[in-house]
């Protein structure tokens, strides 16, 4: 499926940073992104991660494919102390050793992660850490979710997000030549939202927003506004879960 996530930046940027607390702090724990640590955002997006961990007192840095995101992510972290940069996980240049922490959140199964995995090794670090990080709702655990999710495919049949049970990250074959897994843990998570803003986060999906023609977006969007008003409360939890895989740099490697 063809996407373009800058066709969504400005509703991400409303709708998208909806990771709770509980999420954050399972990082900390970790001591990662603290006072400190120099760290980069890969697949940044509007910045959701780099603005929620600023006041921890990592020095962040984000990067971002779309310049549509970076914008956004510039206009949120107003006052910030955070440097954003346009390009593609693959095309990044930052001197070796740079980082402390190299995270990606959300966008780890887009990369091309033969290119990716030397790349994230050279720019952390010999002590550093590549954090990877997901959450996803859970349809067949949550009535609204699942409606949601139906919806969704009857407009996006090819949308490869949708059936999430809760599971590790997967880790490609590749990485084992530059890293060893230090951590994995996944945990249920319940996220509030309004219908609008529910309905704003299924809207920057990638088989919505991001990918449908504008018609049938405005289609979706009617039903779907529709079906949260016969269904859901104005207030409601989702059930999701998240997921967190860390790794360090490989003693050595080719």
């Amino acid at each position: 499926m063809q996407f373009d996530f800058g066709r969504t930046s400005v509703d991400y940027a409303k709708y998208r940073d909806i990771y709770p607390q509980e999420f954050y702090e399972r990082i900390i724990a970790r001591n990662l992104c603290i006072s400190g640590q120099v760290a980069l955002d890969v697949g940044t997006g509007t910045g959701v991660l780099p603005r929620n961990l600023h006041r921890y007192g990592a020095k962040w840095t984000g990067v971002d494919v779309s310049e549509n995101q970076i914008e956004q992510a510039r206009i949120l972290s107003a006052g910030m102390d955070i440097e954003y940069h346009v390009a593609a996980a693959e095309d990044m240049s930052f001197p070796e050793s740079s980082f402390d922490v190299v995270t990606a959140c959300q966008c780890f199964s887009y990369f091309d992660h033969e290119r990716t995995a030397p790349l994230f090794r050279d720019v952390l670090k010999p002590d550093g850490r590549l954090l990877l990080l997901y959450m996803a709702w859970l349809p067949f655990e949550d009535e609204i979710a699942g409606a949601s999710e139906s919806l969704a495919l009857k407009y996006s049949p090819d949308w490869s997000g949708a059936g999430e049970t809760m599971h590790p990250i997967e880790l490609p074959e590749c990485y084992g030549q530059y890293f060893q897994v230090t951590y994995r843990e996944e945990f249920p998570l319940s996220v509030r939202f309004t219908r609008e803003s529910w309905n704003g986060r299924m809207k920057t999906c990638r088989g919505i927003g991001a990918s449908l023609p504008d018609a049938d977006l405005k289609s979706w969007e009617q039903e779907h506004v529709k079906m949260l008003a016969d269904i859901a409360p104005e207030e409601f939890d989702i059930l999701h879960y998240a997921a967190l895989l860390e790794l360090e740099p490989a003693i050595s490697y080719e």
